[in-house]
């Protein structure tokens, strides 16, 4: 593969002689990349409705995109991208795999251990909680005899001390429920950010100046097997199929994980999440494969990092808390519930 400085050396020459050819009127040279070399993005057979859609609002600089486009994350994402290939030398689709494993084990990995951390804590209060609980009561009822509380008088009281009371555990344990929520708002938008980054890559985008021309060749050429031009879809329907298996199996596992029954708004939101999962499958089909490749490599992450999480020994090693919830053998217990489950549906 030759080096950003060599392709460099070599466009200028071939827009050097470009000029000097046409300056001469004998030929009609086309250039290698013209300022719309953009709409070459959809050079391939699978053309219908939904692919021509979804590539047109992929391609809208108006608006939202337009913010996300320029914003500054996407920006100092865009340039680490860019950079990081540079640095290694690695062809485009092994830079997006490895930027996405090392960014998702310096940043959400030590976030989703923290996140289970905070709520096998909080789980670890209700058992003390609960023993505050029967002395709350009691005492509302003997406050009830000695000053004649009404219901409303009693319950009222009840509430406000019962609050107070958890409050303190949560201060004293330092595990206040939000802190759980950490994981979503840094993955969600490193999410956003990596998959705008990469369209500016592919649209050449904020700016359609010399490096975004050459970064836009190189991706063209910066596959591998069965998606060898990342700027075009996946023909073979690999990536797409996997990104949407992928999804759904994160969904399943942490249903099969817990031990007790779902409650009908988790049901609810389950088959909101792999209605979600399926309906991404055709989107995916239809952006460039580059986009997909990310997030495939993101979602396998995901993967493996929960099932990693479950093991009790990994759990120490993050120092989560022991509690009564967590399995001694997930792996297995996950495998008994597959089986189960196909046995109840044969």
């Amino acid at each position: 593969m030759l080096s950003r400085r060599c392709v460099l050396h070599t466009f200028n020459f071939v827009r050097y002689s470009r000029h000097a050819v046409s300056s001469n009127k004998l030929y009609n040279f086309q250039p290698l990349l013209e300022n719309n070399s953009r709409t070459c993005t959809a050079t391939h057979n699978r053309q219908y409705s939904l692919q021509s859609s979804v590539e047109s609002l992929a391609r809208t600089q108006t608006g939202l995109f337009k913010t996300l486009s320029e914003s500054t994350p996407v920006e100092y994402v865009q340039k680490f991208l860019l950079t990081f290939h540079d640095t290694t030398g690695l062809p485009w689709w092994a830079t997006i795999v490895c930027t996405t494993i090392l960014l998702r084990t310096s940043v959400t990995l030590p976030l989703a251990a923290y996140q289970y951390y905070i709520l096998a804590k909080i789980e670890n209060l209700k058992g003390e909680m609960s023993l505050i609980v029967e002395e709350l009561k009691k005492e509302t009822n003997m406050a009830v005899k000695m000053y004649h509380w009404d219901e409303k008088t009693a319950r009222g009281t009840y509430n406000r001390s019962l609050r107070k009371q958890w409050n303190n555990l949560i201060v004293r344990e330092n595990c206040h429920p939000f802190k759980a929520s950490l994981l979503l708002w840094f993955q969600i938008p490193m999410w956003v950010s990596l998959s705008v980054a990469i369209r500016n890559l592919v649209y050449m985008l904020p700016n359609a100046d010399l490096d975004a021309k050459l970064t836009f060749t190189e991706l063209t050429v910066g596959g591998f097997g069965f998606i060898p031009n990342l700027i075009e879809v996946d023909a073979s329907f690999i990536l797409p199929v996997s990104f949407g298996i992928i999804n759904l199996a994160i969904i399943e596992l942490q249903l099969l994980s817990k031990t007790n029954s779902p409650t009908k708004i988790q049901k609810f939101l389950t088959n909101v999440f792999r209605g979600f999962s399926i309906f991404m499958i055709p989107i995916a089909a239809s952006v460039p494969s580059c986009l997909v490749l990310y997030w495939t490599t993101s979602s396998a992450y995901g993967l493996v990092q929960n099932m990693l999480l479950l093991s009790p020994p990994v759990r120490r090693f993050f120092r989560i808390p022991k509690t009564d919830s967590e399995l001694q053998n997930p792996y297995q217990h996950i495998v008994n519930g597959v089986k189960t489950r196909f046995s109840i549906n044969k």
